[in-house]
């Protein structure tokens, strides 16, 4: 059974940072690509940053320069470090699997988990 579990998000003053933490299970996590993806209130789900297995990693323009995914695949954790947040960063964040599509673009793959709610003040 897949498992996606976030955790790590807050309260936090613009300015500030938080340190996401995804635990997954029930995948091959060290062959698996990860993402972490956002969804504020009234808005539909985007995509944030991915990391291959080989460790290479993309972000959204949005965050690029603030926040950093990385990877322990000994702990199958993926994890969001977010710094100089913004209130537009306010969202509930999500992990999940992700894989390539023909044009190169990645999409998830596994029922979404609870995510995790990130609230950065003004």
């Amino acid at each position: 059974q897949v498992q996606l579990v976030e955790s790590g998000g807050g309260l936090v003053q613009a300015g500030g940072s938080l340190r996401l933490t995804c635990a997954a299970s029930g995948i091959l996590f060290s062959s698996s690509a990860m993402a972490w993806y956002r969804q504020a209130p009234g808005k539909q789900r985007e995509w944030v940053a991915t990391i291959t297995s080989g460790g290479s990693t993309n972000y959204a323009d949005s965050v690029k320069g603030r926040f950093t995914i990385s990877r322990d695949n000994a702990k199958n954790t993926v994890y969001l470090q977010m710094n100089s947040l913004k209130p537009g960063d306010t969202a509930v964040y999500y992990c999940n699997e992700v894989r390539s599509s023909y044009s190169g673009t990645y999409f998830p793959t596994r029922p979404w988990g609870q995510g995790t709610q990130v609230t950065v003040s003004s």
